[in-house]
């Protein structure tokens, strides 16, 4: 029985992967900053374990814990909706921090046991904005992107040790909690500069009309990449972001 280790567990695409893979019958470790035991069915399955992709201490004690891992998944995010002007430093390090630097670290932390094995997947869960340019996520859109850039320098890395790498980029979703947690992080709506601008391209955001991404479309899209050795390297999920994707060419 194979082992997937998860980030980011407690809501949204963390916590439906979670679920989908545990009704595969997968072990499935699943890690949240704050660990909580009733968004998931207990089971023999599953372990809960904490983690904090931003900590050095917490990444070394929980992939002490977890034991052989045959599928990572780098889920952890956040976003933080603003000007690039008006985003602060502060703003800028915990986006790079969590989406990027932490992605990076935990990888680092698994590859060993992997590349030891000889096999082993490794599916960074990214977004569809890095196939397009769209105003107030520039920080969070170049956090991803630099995740897609160092995932295929590594594919090339590693795959001589029979580990694979693949990129999953889910569109916008109104089922998560993704949306709420910018909100919080929402920043300039009143500013004298920016704030017609910014109460603009939300309104057009928020009217924008067609199907989106379920969470199920992200936990289907690493349930693929995990299991197909022919998957692409990089998996657009939902109907909006497979859109996304065709326009600019697959890219």
């Amino acid at each position: 029985m194979k082992t997937i280790l998860i980030t980011g567990c407690s809501s949204g695409f963390g916590l439906a992967t979670a679920r989908h893979f545990l009704e595969r019958d997968w072990n499935v470790i699943a890690t949240m900053r704050t660990p909580r035991d009733d968004v998931l069915p207990a089971g023999p399955n599953l372990r809960v374990l904490r983690l904090d992709v931003t900590d050095a201490a917490s990444i070394a004690a929980a992939v002490a814990a977890a034991g052989p891992i045959d599928v990572l998944v780098n889920n952890a995010g956040f976003g933080a909706p603003a000007p690039l002007e008006l985003t602060s430093a502060e703003t800028v390090r915990a986006l790079f921090d969590t989406n990027t630097f932490g992605t990076i670290a935990l990888t680092q932390a698994v590859l060993p046991g992997m590349r030891g094995r000889g096999a082993g997947v490794i599916v960074n869960v990214t977004s569809s904005v890095t196939y397009k340019p769209l105003p107030l996520v520039g920080v969070y859109r170049a956090a991803k992107a630099a995740v897609n850039a160092f995932s295929e320098s590594m594919a090339a890395e590693v795959a001589p040790f029979g580990i694979r790498v693949h990129l999953v980029l889910p569109g916008s979703s109104g089922e998560t909690q993704f949306r709420a947690s910018a909100a919080r992080h929402l920043h300039g709506v009143d500013d004298p500069v920016y704030g017609d601008f910014m109460r603009d391209a939300l309104a057009r955001m928020q009217a924008m009309t067609g199907p989106g991404t379920r969470a199920q479309d992200v936990a289907q899209a690493v349930w693929r990449a995990a299991n197909d050795a022919s998957a692409p390297m990089r998996i657009p999920a939902g109907a909006d972001a497979v859109a996304w994707a065709a326009e600019a060419g697959g890219a």
